[in-house]
C-alpha cells in the first residue's frame, strides 16, 4: 500500500476510534501544539490486561496501514505495559493500567490542552 499523507486531526481520530474499537480505558488527547516540537497530539489510554493493551496497539496499527500513513516506530508490544507508537503528527500511549497512573504523564504535559473527545 502506498504512503500518502494523512492530517494530524485525521490521525487523531483514527488512533481514538481505534482504542474506543477494543474497548481502551479513560481515553485522552492533548493538543501539543504551541507546547512541544515532539508531535501535535499525544493520545492516552489503557487496557487492563496485557492482551487487551496489545488488542488496542494492534486495532490502531492496523487502522493506520489502512488509511496509508507510515508508521514510524512502536516499542513495548512484547511487554504489554506501555506500548508507544509514532505516527508521526500524532504519538499514542497504550498503557497497562498500573503503569499509567505510575506514569502519570497527563501530569507530566499538564501544559497541553486536553481535548474534548466524541
Amino acid at each position: 500500500m502506498s504512503q500518502k499523507f494523512i492530517g494530524p486531526e485525521k490521525l487523531l481520530d483514527l488512533a481514538v476510534t481505534g482504542a474506543q474499537d477494543r474497548k481502551a480505558m479513560d481515553i485522552v488527547a492533548l493538543d501539543l501544539r504551541g507546547v512541544s516540537l515532539v508531535a501535535d497530539y499525544f493520545v492516552i489510554c489503557h487496557g487492563n490486561s496485557d492482551v487487551q493493551v496489545q488488542a488496542i496497539a494492534t486495532e490502531i496499527r492496523k487502522s493506520a496501514m489502512e488509511a496509508g500513513t507510515n508508521i514510524r516506530g512502536i516499542e513495548g508490544m512484547n511487554s504489554a505495559r506501555w506500548v508507544l507508537m509514532d505516527l508521526g503528527d500524532v504519538i499514542v500511549h497504550v498503557f497497562h493500567r498500573d503503569e499509567r497512573e505510575f506514569y502519570n504523564l497527563e501530569k507530566l504535559w499538564s501544559d497541553a490542552k486536553v481535548m474534548e473527545l466524541v
